[in-house]
């Protein structure tokens, strides 16, 4: 995956920054297990908009900063296989497989699918997916709860405990104009409660009313019709991979993430039409946009990257071999696993497949 570790940013503009890699993390990135995890909530507290909103960031930069834009494409141009969402995986002697990048939301355009997955899915035998556990919502509930650590603080702490007063004002009022008291989260790590106040309002509005997002719907679908599923991850090793992060970073991030408003709705207006388009690649110069261009020294971005994409693409790309070995199957992960050096696309090509854009 490329690298978003450079140029490097102080801590409040780190902290911005990893709020923004949240957003993309709930929708691009690591599904399953942050949605299981936030369903009770937005239930009791969605808004009762469901039409998303939002402004194009791109279209705002054409007008107000052509220069930067273009740096921010020169940059996603630099990113191999930065284009594209549908993929088609082959090799002798098997019959071909496929491989699209997701996004983990209820929008019914990303749940069309681009021109030819619905047909390569309807045909094939086996549907992987990160983790299968998100077929059953209380087998994952279980399963997450065997781990408390991951998700919860323990030695009755809470976030409080890790708040100055000031902080602890803002992450109250951030939480309560989102219809959340805070003493119904504050057992949670920083980093779960920034994923659910991550999603905009209309996403917590349709995921409360049972719409599935578009990993859930496949595996679903692939159930009833009698397909072979299969899951590249846990749960657990999500979460884990979530948790490994330094608490500190993960709190700036939740203040961050409240503090971002009505760009959290601008943002996911951007990164849809972007993963819609297929360009895959723009989406995380898109992000870095947002936030502020501080220089300081720090390696925090080159450890979310490393945990968080590329240990995860390895780790998939290893499970996914053997079953894309005997082919026909129809392959679905978060779209930023597809792209760059370390990504899906490049990993399968060096177990000997061949994998051409097909859309």
């Amino acid at each position: 995956m490329y690298s978003i570790a450079k140029p490097a940013r102080n801590l409040a503009a780190r902290a911005a920054d990893m709020a923004l890699w949240l957003i993309a993390l709930i929708h691009l990135l690591l599904a399953a297990s942050l949605i299981a995890m936030v369903a009770s909530i937005s239930q009791a507290h969605a808004a009762t908009e469901a039409i998303c909103g939002g402004t194009n960031i791109i279209t705002g930069l054409e007008k107000t900063d052509p220069a930067k834009l273009a740096r921010l494409k020169a940059e996603a141009d630099a990113i191999p296989n930065g284009k594209g969402i549908f993929w088609k995986i082959e090799k002798d002697g098997i019959a071909p497989s496929w491989l699209l990048g997701t996004m983990h939301v209820t929008d019914p355009r990303v749940l069309a699918m681009p021109t030819g997955a619905a047909d390569a899915f309807a045909t094939a035998s086996t549907v992987i997916i990160e983790s299968d556990e998100i077929i059953d919502e209380k087998k994952s509930a279980a399963a997450i709860l065997m781990r408390p650590d991951l998700t919860m603080f323990a030695d009755n702490k809470t976030i409080n405990d890790f708040l100055n007063p000031e902080d602890r004002e803002r992450l109250e009022r951030g939480l309560k104009e989102r219809g959340i008291p805070l003493t119904l989260v504050a057992k949670m790590k920083p980093w779960m409660i920034a994923s659910f106040v991550a999603l905009p309002a209309c996403e917590m509005t349709r995921k409360a009313a049972g719409a599935s997002f578009l990993d859930k719907k496949l595996a679903e679908d692939a159930v009833s019709h009698g397909k072979t599923l299969k899951g590249l991850e846990t749960l657990i090793e999500q979460l884990a991979a979530m948790d490994s992060l330094p608490t500190e970073l993960h709190l700036r991030a939740l203040i961050e993430t409240l503090a971002l408003g009505k760009t959290i709705d601008d943002v996911l207006a951007t990164t849809t039409d972007l993963y819609l388009s297929g360009d895959t690649g723009m989406i995380m110069p898109m992000m870095k946009a947002v936030s502020e261009d501080v220089a300081s020294e720090d390696a925090s971005y080159a450890d979310f990257e490393q945990r968080i994409i590329i240990d995860r693409n390895k780790t998939m790309a290893t499970r996914a071999e053997p079953i894309l070995g005997n082919g026909n199957a129809f392959m679905a992960v978060g779209a930023l696993h597809l792209a760059g050096d370390e990504g899906l696309v490049e990993l399968l090509k060096r177990q000997g497949f061949s994998v051409t854009r097909a859309n």
